[in-house]
């Protein structure tokens, strides 16, 4: 999957990031990726349109030293091919909450317990309209 955006910037606990993003109108999937670098992942988010046997799903995982970890998939699935959204990822050293804009929420342990992310990326089939960091 190419990475649209690359983001080298210390995360603390208690940050969210808020994303608005068009995604293209066949697009398969995207992922957004919070962790140290890309072999250590606290978060994959990745919705799937019809990928890798994946349909209309989100798939959460973590990676540690370049291995995944037990996936944690969710059928609720807000969105849409075309459409532009808005989400945000709310940042802990226990839990990452992803809110997204019709009122669904993920939760995902954090599983490498850091306190602190230095590595955010967003990947896939999807215009990127605005990040930010709070």
């Amino acid at each position: 999957m190419e990475a649209k955006l690359v983001a080298h910037v210390k995360i603390r606990s208690g940050t969210c990031i808020k994303v608005k993003a068009k995604v293209d109108i066949d697009a398969k999937s995207f992922a957004i990726n919070l962790g140290q670098n890309e072999s250590e992942l606290a978060l994959h988010f990745n919705p799937r349109f019809d990928s890798q046997g994946d349909v209309k799903t989100i798939i959460c995982n973590s990676k540690t030293c370049g291995e995944w970890g037990m996936e944690i998939r969710q059928s609720a699935f807000p969105f849409q091919q075309g459409e532009e959204f808005k989400l945000f990822v709310c940042y802990d050293a226990q839990q990452i909450l992803v809110k997204m804009q019709k009122g669904e929420e993920l939760l995902f342990p954090n599983r490498l317990e850091m306190d602190t992310a230095e590595y955010f990326s967003i990947a896939g089939d999807l215009k990127i309209k605005a990040v930010r960091f709070d």
